[in-house]
């Protein structure tokens, strides 16, 4: 089965890393220096110790259901979107994860917590309910956002 993994959309974030520091915080945000490997949810890349990033409270599961999500997340400055076919980022890979699937409706249909390296198998599992529409990746020990996966 093909599937398709993306980041969040760089031009969500671009405009914020010119705000000031109030600004930001109106917003709910933060700006940082990187002090070790944050993830980026829009390349879906580890930052580097001393990368400009921002801490945003960010609503990434927008639905009228009752699984309507926001949490943190990180977003580095000057990234493009990951948007790729059957590949698999090398930041999902090394973490543990939990893929949740839903439906037509934000229903959540099914869930697996797997480390990364297992991340094609359980998207096939959950993609195997006909009802699943897409995937919602998290990071399993914060909790927060990695990316969306649909069927390609």
């Amino acid at each position: 089965m093909s599937f398709r993994i993306t980041g969040l959309p760089a031009e969500n974030f671009a405009h914020l890393f010119g705000l000031p520091e109030e600004d930001l915080a109106a917003r709910g945000a933060q700006r940082r220096i990187a002090e070790s490997a944050y993830p980026c949810r829009v390349s879906l890349t580890d930052c580097q110790p001393g990368d400009e990033v921002l801490l945003i409270n960010f609503e990434h599961h927008a639905v009228e259901s009752p699984y309507r999500m926001r949490f943190a997340i990180y977003v580095r400055k000057g990234e493009e979107r990951f948007d790729a076919v059957d590949t698999i980022p090398e930041q999902l890979r090394k973490r543990t994860l939990a893929v949740r699937a839903y439906d037509g409706e934000a229903m959540m249909t099914g869930h697996e917590l797997i480390e990364g390296n297992a991340l094609e198998p359980a998207i096939a599992r959950l993609f195997d309910n006909p009802r699943a529409r897409y995937l919602h990746i998290h990071f399993a020990s914060p909790g927060c956002y990695a990316a969306r996966v649909e069927r390609a």
